[in-house]
């Protein structure tokens, strides 16, 4: 009875810590973002770090701060990223992180690594020596600044107080059309700057330039319809003055096309009569005939005039008898 004693207490001390934290930590989201094991299900509460334009969560187990517009969590040794509180996060290299943010004294960290031991409380974490010479070379200066010139803490997305438990938005998209509708502040640190522009401006223009690829071929195929349409019509109505040289058998053959409307027509209409032999002979004559067979008309015409009127007057003659 008493090793099954023993062994419940050990049980239940085990399991308290993990009841009490459970709020706070559990499966956070997997891949293409990285899980850090860290899941709100409310807005947390944050308090800005004194002479800082930073925020921290005093309420958390976890290193967990808001700068510049975004969320920054040191877990695992590790820093992420994310524009709403609840993630999703991305891994941010230690070269990427923020300036601001490496300098919030080591008392701030909720949660802070074995290592954080015996360092200052009032003073920042000792990056130079925990991430080696190189580090230092390529971020030289970081721990020095002129408390006065620090910029004013970013305003909180309050906002984000309304999206909690199922209505959290866990799509990247979804997310950054609210904060473009919700939260009007942006980045003003350059490191910051870009790493925003990097994971939300540039994901969300590739959507729609996929989509415009993927429909290219479709508008290619109505400019081509559209362009074939009016070249039909002009096909089937008069077509401007144009020679083809075709070659047949060697020989350059010309074909030309009327060269008005009107010349189209008379052309059409003559393809429809049937051959007139005499029209084409008369057509043959010199001028000086065609001008005898002009005047030969005219007198055959008056002759023919003076018999009708002769015979119109016999025909009053019989009528008066």
């Amino acid at each position: 009875m008493l090793k099954i004693r023993h062994v419940l207490i050990v049980l239940g001390i085990l399991m308290f810590p993990a009841a009490s934290s459970a709020v706070q930590v559990s499966i956070g989201i997997g891949i293409p973002h990285v899980s850090i094991g860290i899941n709100l299900p409310a807005y947390p509460r944050l308090v800005v770090v004194p002479g800082y334009p930073v925020y921290y969560a005093p309420r958390m187990q976890a290193n967990y701060f808001f700068y510049d517009g975004m969320y920054w969590v040191f877990q695992g040794d590790n820093w992420y990223a994310s524009s709403w509180y609840n993630g999703p996060w991305w891994f941010v290299e230690p070269y990427a992180v923020p300036v601001y943010v490496l300098r919030i004294p080591v008392r701030y960290y909720r949660q802070p690594p074995a290592y954080f031991r015996g360092w200052r409380a009032d003073a920042p974490p000792r990056w130079s020596g925990h991430w080696g010479r190189d580090w230092e070379q390529r971020r030289s200066g970081w721990d020095r600044w002129d408390r006065r010139a620090a910029p004013a803490p970013a305003p909180l997305p309050a906002y984000q107080r309304q999206y909690s438990g199922d209505r959290y938005p866990r799509q990247v998209e979804q997310q950054h059309e609210l904060q473009q509708q919700r939260y009007r502040y942006q980045p003003r640190d350059p490191v910051v700057r870009q790493q925003y522009q990097e994971r939300y401006q540039e994901r969300s223009v590739q959507t729609p330039a996929r989509q415009n690829r993927q429909g290219a071929p479709e508008e290619r195929g109505s400019r081509q319809q559209d362009i074939q349409r009016p070249t039909s019509r002009q096909q089937d109505g008069p077509t401007a003055p144009r020679s083809q040289s075709p070659q047949r058998g060697g020989e350059n053959v010309q074909r030309s096309i009327p060269a008005s409307p009107q010349e189209g027509n008379l052309k059409a209409r003559e393809s429809r009569q049937p051959p007139q032999p005499w029209l084409d002979q008369r057509r043959q004559q010199t001028p000086g005939s065609q001008e005898r067979e002009k005047r030969q008309q005219g007198r055959d015409a008056t002759r023919e005039q003076k018999r009708n009127q002769a015979q119109e007057k016999d025909r009053d003659r019989d009528r008066n008898r």
